[in-house]
């Protein structure tokens, strides 16, 4: 094991008194980016909601990294009849920087198109167009049966997202155009319950990526939402007991019969890495045209009434869980969303190195007692940088994105611990994300000042605090709500199968309503 990694991981197994100090890492915030600026919640289908970053746990594909970026929260899976299409006026990336310094310099750009096959039955002698998204059971990939065909193109930029040389992915037939898996319409669309997922992994697609000489994998589509959170009791001025023993159970996970759309890729860790660095860096972006015109007049075939042109103007931005929601001030929100990772330190750097969170979680629970070591130099670091001896490049330039150290090995599924490295589990938050990982918790418990604990008297993080800094930095902030590596898949792309669209649970027993 390298010296470093060894040094990292005593420090965050350190056991003080009776309390498990392991349990106390994070960043800061909560739905993770799920309607979390004015703007963008007016604007459902590009709103990236979370990113993961991890190397792949499934057996025999040690040798990748797996990236998953989350779009279109809240989705009831009653979402007939249009369901929920990606934006065909829109523009999705996944930015990755591998040399830290905070500019993206691989981009993989998502478009997509969708289409009408203008499906008509005959009635009274006259051809009608039917109202729905299929006429019959869907089976395959692009079944007769199915009434609208979203497809899609990958790009890889390599440079500049806007300025670098381009060229298409494809798959291994040659095409640069895959099918997206329609919504889990229900079950007896696609025979039965687990119809879908058959359905469904027929989208999964080996790729060809430019410039790598090993093929990676490529999922679009639907799936059930993967992050938890108690976010209802949150947002209602924390209405429960963060302060009580490490709870895993207890408050809902109100995102539980949700679902989601996921833009993966699994990626030769050799392709994308520089050769030097292995540390690299994610987020995700989505953009849209500078200007629409709205005609105004009915048009025929879908995505007509709209005519939009100009330069891409991006509007949703994701890294690290939870930034925009509870770190950047409303005021301030869009601006984020429309901002670079190179330009935080110049446009955001007080909503970190000063936040208000921790004052307003000391605010409602007094013996909450908020960190004082200002500037949060702790904040600084595992948000910005990466932590030193973890997943810190050697060259970082201060920038917000999720950070992997690709030389750390992956824990398989059942052996991950949800607080990551925290709980001794070097290959989760804040090294990457899984899915798995109790993100909330570490991020409460970063903000009142764990990582000024976990950094021990000689700083083993480069975080710039001592414990004498943060009273409560040792006690285990939680929300009540927690699962684990088992609650997603084994294989590729990892989120489970998307609620049907007949999922209508029956209210709790004894509920009643006005």
């Amino acid at each position: 094991m390298n010296p470093s990694i060894a040094a990292a991981r005593t420090s965050l197994v350190r056991v003080s008194g009776a309390l498990a100090l392991s349990t106390a890492l994070a960043s800061t915030a909560w739905a993770s980016s799920h309607r979390e600026a004015p703007n963008i919640s007016m604007n459902p289908s590009v709103d990236a909601t979370d990113l993961y970053l991890f190397r792949s746990y499934e057996s025999g594909r040690a040798a990748y990294v797996t990236v998953l970026a989350n779009y279109m929260p809240f989705q009831d899976p009653q979402g007939g009849p249009n369901f929920f299409m990606f934006n065909p006026n829109a523009l999705y990336e996944i930015h990755i920087d591998n040399n830290g310094d905070g500019v993206e310099d691989l981009t993989f750009q998502f478009r997509f198109t969708n289409t009408s096959k203008a499906t008509a039955l005959n009635v009274g002698g006259k051809a009608v167009k039917i109202p729905l998204i299929d006429s019959g059971p869907v089976s395959g990939v692009n079944p007769a049966t199915l009434n609208v065909r979203e497809t899609y193109t990958v790009d890889l930029v390599r440079g500049l997202r806007r300025t670098g040389t381009r060229a298409s992915v494809t798959g291994t037939n040659g095409s640069a155009t895959f099918d997206k898996p329609v919504d889990n319409i229900g079950d007896k669309t696609f025979g039965g319950a687990t119809g879908y997922a058959t359905y469904a992994n027929q989208h999964i697609y080996t790729i060809n990526i430019p410039g790598c000489g090993t093929p990676g994998r490529l999922f679009v589509g639907q799936r059930k939402e993967p992050f938890y959170i108690a976010v209802g009791k949150i947002f209602d001025l924390f209405n429960f007991n963060p302060l009580g023993a490490d709870q895993v159970t207890g408050n809902n996970n109100d995102l539980e019969g949700k679902n989601v759309s996921t833009l993966a890729l699994e990626l030769p860790i050799a392709c994308v890495t520089n050769g030097t660095e292995p540390v690299i860096g994610a987020f995700t972006t989505a953009s849209l045209r500078q200007g629409r015109l709205i005609s105004g007049v009915p048009q025929t075939g879908l995505n007509t009434v709209n005519k939009e042109g100009g330069a891409w103007v991006q509007v949703s931005r994701m890294g690290m869980p939870l930034v925009n929601e509870t770190v950047i001030g409303i005021d301030d929100k869009d601006r984020f969303n429309a901002s670079m990772p190179k330009d935080d330190v110049a446009n955001f750097a007080d909503y970190v190195t000063n936040p208000a969170l921790p004052t307003l979680i000391q605010s409602l629970f007094p013996t909450a007692l908020a960190p004082t070591n200002f500037p949060r130099t702790d904040l600084q670091t595992v948000f910005l940088k990466g932590l030193r001896t973890l997943n810190q490049p050697a060259n970082v330039v201060p920038a917000e994105m999720v950070r992997l150290n690709t030389t750390i090995s992956p824990v398989a599924i059942g052996a991950q611990n949800p607080l990551g490295a925290p709980g001794g589990d070097l290959a989760g938050f804040p090294n990457g994300r899984r899915p798995g990982d109790d993100v909330v918790d570490l991020t409460l418990r970063t903000a009142m000042g764990a990582l000024c604990v976990l950094t021990g008297p000689t700083d083993t993080f480069g975080v710039g605090c001592t414990a004498a800094s943060a009273p409560s930095g040792g006690l285990p902030f939680n929300d009540g709500v927690r699962k684990s590596s088992v609650n997603y898949g084994a294989t590729f792309p990892y989120l489970t199968t998307p609620l049907p669209g007949n999922f209508n649970p029956p209210p709790a027993a004894g509920t009643t309503y006005p």
